[in-house]
């Protein structure tokens, strides 16, 4: 039988989620807002399956290059080539 190979496999302790995050809130992570232009780093939330960027990007960080609906475009470099992600404010926090 042929092994399964889904979107979130080989992801055991890259998605873990801290035990006790202290006082992290949900709702204000889902309702904040980039503009155009601004830094962000790719770190996804792994309770919030919705708008999950790849795992390979997780760490990542790019330059929001628009809207797409609720998600951001988030322009990055993978090795020499330009990509553009569709990711939800969720997955984003902004550089400091």
């Amino acid at each position: 039988m042929r092994r399964s190979r889904g979107f979130r496999s080989k992801t055991r302790h890259k998605l873990q989620k801290v035990k006790r995050p202290g006082r992290s809130n949900p709702i204000t992570r889902k309702i904040q807002s980039f503009s155009e232009g601004d830094l962000v780093h790719i770190i996804i939330d792994p309770s919030i399956h919705r708008g999950q960027p790849h795992p390979r990007f997780h760490g990542k960080t790019g330059r929001v290059a628009g809207m797409m609906g609720r998600s951001y475009v988030v322009a990055i470099r993978d090795g020499n080539k330009e990509k553009q992600l569709v990711v939800r404010p969720e997955h984003l926090q902004m550089q400091e």
